[in-house]
């Protein structure tokens, strides 16, 4: 079983908060999992842990734990363990030490220090995660600096807070405003924008060691930087202070609270700036830090930010591509790489939901590089004889975020970047603008993106002049069960002018008004959403009102994985959609990658918003089938509280005690059971009477219970049909014949959703879809590569299953013409695939349409039923999905206009 994060900030909490010396290390192993039998052993070998003062307690593999007197010190006493022969000889993973007030521990093999109050350990608790089996992040990755500084900050952080009041909005601002310019200054002092250990070296030399004066010192210091250099008030402050140079920008412009500081605070100032600031990568700093601020998010600290490849996959094809193919077109015209130079500067980059600015920052260094590239081939034509300048400003680079904290790291990391591409500038060229004094930052909004202006924030007109704007980023998904109540009024007042939105993702409302924002404009966007926007009910939710702004999709890459480098990836199923206005001439590409992560690039004249090439026709809800077939229904639904249900043991124990029971009982399919060949049974009373029902006291116990089960609803419709609690509430069930039975969930790995004919006295659940008296014809194109086809582009998903629906994919799906001798054939080829499914009888219907274990024989039946139904259809043979999908689009197209004809 998975070890339970969401239950450990608690348990720590209590243990801490009723803190019992002599049990402590017991229950925080307890805590973290350790068996109950290992305690005990444990226990009887040290006995009260917590009187043994100067003495430890050691669990092979785990910890070496140690008490000692308030006098002591943590560190020397954890200093003086570490070099204990028995802490490699015993495997020793963590060596923890407290006095009760504080504790200091120490993990072996990450090679990491906590030093934390005790009062504050459970905020802590990611740190000994490898107690419970899970590793901690990855330190020897590719960023272990920003990993180390953003735990650290994340403990400086709780120690703050734990000796300060910030309760209120603006005391929030104000610290939020204090820890980044803190940042600022411990990333200056080993970047060469400050001297080196500059501020370390003042605190240390200047301050006690008790951090009382330290809010005094930040104040002066904060004073000082916002202070140009050659200004007479310079002259009142000491050398130590006045010794730092100029930074303005607006970092430091207003006096906003600054926090008390306790001796550890202090301390632990001066061990963060000792970190390796100069290896900090401000594209993934921002973000890991905006993680370690909420302590409950530190175990999956690495989750929180969004990988540079990922970010290259949004941006590459929204504008950076494009650039370069221009830039290759000029290299033997420096007019028009001058021309290339101007139109880099006229730029705005614009991201409305940008977090702690990843997507702004990487965007900001490809275009410093690619300037670069201009201003390197313009040299290699020999015609410059200026000193180049780099002219990317951060005045182009436009933001919203909601989170204060996150606003706040956006502006101080797009400094960061700029202070790295100056750098890298200087390299190239030999020279750069001074790092200091520091320029305005970008336009970074702190507001509730859905509520503002777009045109406010980042104006595409200005000042007599239009700009081409790029729209990019990754806004927050979240379905309808996942948003709060603001979240739900910002959708309703984002699509108020449409008459339904309820199925769309959260994520649409940027989809929304970012078509808004670049109808008619010279201006695109792309975004990352879940893939959720190009399935099922969102689709026609959504896209029409963007189409209808002669806005298509001109890049899309296909579902993938959207993971970061977190020890417990995060993977969610995610799609990139790129939106322009319609331009004719413009060739739209669809980018996919193969099995082992190649990236595949498919041009094509037009994207479908189930990202597909070919039709841009949306396929909506129907409430009948788009061919002369027989209706899909729901299967029977119980709303019984389990009561109607049977497992194998319960219906066992019901005829033990009722043999008369036996002819209400009828086998029940849910999914599972029809795919997996499960048992589970149910009560089936359709015309027995009541007087019937209460002669076997078993039986009219269950129906008791569902009648107060319905009556204590809060659904009305539920309470009515308390009255006919021995009924299922909902009853599709045929009474003669067969019924053709479609799961409604089926694994994205198949090819062919299992389907399957069951007798009417075989209970359908309403986990599926069925066709009363189905005939061996809609059997043959249902279980065809053709429908299930059409079933993967237009079904919704749940995760990333397919979800198969009456009303979106049945209904919907074009029918083949087809003459007697046609339907004849096809029937017989649907037999014989029955008839194969037979002769594996040993095999459940998961196991034979494995992928990977299918038989041969059932492989070989489907591909001869798959031909003679694309036969239907055309006489020239699909060369793949793609094209199989194109056509039925064409013919749904075809099958709709001439409904509306006819109607």
């Amino acid at each position: 079983m998975a070890f339970d994060q969401s239950k450990l900030f608690k348990k720590l909490e209590n243990i801490v908060s009723g803190l019992n010396k002599e049990e402590f290390v017991y229950d925080f192993l307890l805590a973290f999992g350790s068996p109950k039998a290992t305690i005990t052993k444990l226990k009887n070998s040290y006995g009260s842990a917590g009187s043994l003062l100067d003495e430890s307690v050691v669990l092979k593999n785990k910890i070496h734990f140690q008490t000692c007197e308030p006098t002591q010190n943590l560190y020397a006493l954890c200093e003086s363990t570490k070099k204990s022969s028995h802490i490699s000889k015993d495997k020793i993973r963590f060596i923890i030490v407290t006095d009760f007030e504080d504790v200091v521990a120490y993990d072996t093999k990450a090679k990491d220090t906590l030093d934390v109050e005790l009062i504050d350990l459970p905020k802590s608790y990611a740190f000994f995660l490898p107690l419970a089996g899970i590793e901690k992040f990855e330190v020897t990755s590719e960023h272990p600096a920003d990993v180390k500084a953003s735990y650290k900050m994340g403990q400086l952080c709780d120690v703050i807070r734990r000796h300060n009041q910030i309760d209120t909005e603006e005391k929030v601002h104000a610290f939020n405003v204090f820890l980044t310019r803190l940042l600022f200054c411990f990333y200056a002092e080993d970047t060469g924008i400050f001297y080196e250990n500059q501020m370390i070296k003042a605190i240390q030399n200047t301050t006690e060691k008790s951090g009382k004066d330290l809010r005094s010192f930040f104040k002066t210091l904060f004073t000082i930087l916002n202070i140009p250099e050659n200004s007479i008030e310079r002259e009142k402050y000491p050398t130590h202070f006045t010794d730092f140079k100029y930074v303005n920008g607006g970092l430091f412009a207003k006096n906003e609270w600054i926090p008390e500081f306790t001796d550890k605070a202090r301390r632990m100032i001066i061990e963060i700036g000792a970190l390796s600031w100069d290896e900090i990568n401000p594209d993934i700093f921002g973000s890991m830090f905006q993680a370690v601020i909420d302590p409950q998010q530190r175990g999956s600290l690495g989750q929180h930010y969004t990988s540079v490849p990922n970010i290259m996959k949004v941006i590459k094809p929204l504008f950076l591509d494009e650039l370069e193919e221009e830039l290759d077109r000029s290299r033997n015209s420096s007019k028009k790489l001058q021309k290339l130079l101007v139109r880099l500067q006229r730029i705005r980059f614009f991201d409305p939901a940008c977090g702690s600015g990843n997507f702004l920052i990487i965007s900001y260094k490809e275009i410093r590089k690619l300037e670069m590239k201009v201003l390197r081939a313009m040299d290699d034509l020999g015609e410059q004889s200026e000193m180049f300048m780099s002219n990317i400003r951060l005045s182009q680079f436009y933001g919203i975020e909601i989170d204060d904290f996150a606003h706040e790291i956006a502006i101080l990391s797009l400094w960061l970047a700029e202070n790295q591409m100056n750098k890298l500038f200087k390299n190239e060229f030999g020279y750069s603008e001074p790092s200091l004094p520091l320029k305005t930052s970008g336009n970074i909004y702190h507001a509730n993106s859905l509520k503002v202006d777009w045109n406010d924030i980042c104006p595409k007109h200005e000042n007599g002049s239009t700009f081409e704007v790029y729209l990019c980023g990754n806004p927050p998904f979240l379905g309808s069960g996942g948003r709060d109540v603001e979240q739900n009024a910002d959708m309703a007042n984002v699509f108020k002018d449409q008459k339904s939105h309820g199925m769309i993702d959260f994520v649409g409302c940027w989809f929304y008004k970012a078509a808004e924002y670049i109808q008619g404009e010279n201006a695109q966007y792309a975004f990352v959403a879940t893939n959720s926007i190009s399935q099922g009910e969102q689709v026609s939710q959504l896209w029409p009102s963007i189409y209808k702004r002669n806005l298509h999709i001109h890049f899309a890459h296909k579902t993938f994985s959207w993971q970061n480098q977190a020890k417990q990836k995060a993977a969610v199923h995610v799609v990139i959609v790129g939106v322009s206005n319609r331009d004719n001439n413009q060739k739209s590409v669809i980018y996919s990658e193969d099995s082992d992560g190649n990236l595949k690039a498919h041009k094509t004249s037009k994207i479908s918003p189930y990202l597909r090439s070919g039709s841009e026709a949306i396929v909506s809800s129907r409430t009948t089938p788009l061919g002369n077939v027989n209706k899909m229904v729901f299967g029977n639904k119980a709303v019984d509280f389990g009561n109607l249900i049977l497992s194998v043991e319960e219906k066992k124990q019901l005829l033990e005690a009722s043999p008369k029971s036996e002819k209400w009982i009828k086998r029940l399919l849910g999914a599972d059971e029809f795919i997996n060949s499960k048992e589970r049974y149910c009560l089936w009373l359709v015309n027995v009477s009541t007087e019937e029902i209460e002669t076997v006291k078993e039986v009219s116990s269950r129906v008791e219970k569902v009648r107060n089960f319905r009556l204590n609803s809060k659904k009305k419709a539920t309470q009515r049909k308390a009255v006919n609690a021995h009924l299922f509430d909902e009853n599709r069930q045929p009474t003669e014949g067969n019924y053709l039975l479609v799961p409604r969930v089926s694994s994205e790995r198949r090819k062919y959703v299992p389907i399957g004919f069951l007798p009417f006295n075989v209970i359908c659940s309403d986990a599926n879809q069925m066709v009363p008296n189905a005939t061996l014809f809609e059997f043959a194109i249902l279980t065809s590569e053709m429908h299930n086809d059409w079933m993967r582009t237009v079904a919704g998903r749940l995760k990333s299953d397919y979800r198969y629906s009456a009303s979106l994919v049945y209904n919907t799906f074009p029918w083949p013409e087809f003459n007697e001798k046609q339907k004849e054939n096809i029937e017989k080829l649907a037999e014989e695939v029955l008839l194969v499914r037979a002769d594996h009888v040993e095999k459940t219907l998961g196991q034979m349409y494995d992928p990977d274990k299918m038989p041969e024989d059932l492989r070989e039946a489907h591909k001869e039923l798959d031909i003679a139904v694309e036969k239907l259809y055309r006489n020239k043979p699909f060369e793949n999905e793609a094209e199989r999908v194109e056509f039925l689009f064409k013919r749904y197209e075809e099958l709709i206009s001439k409904e509306r004809n006819n109607a």
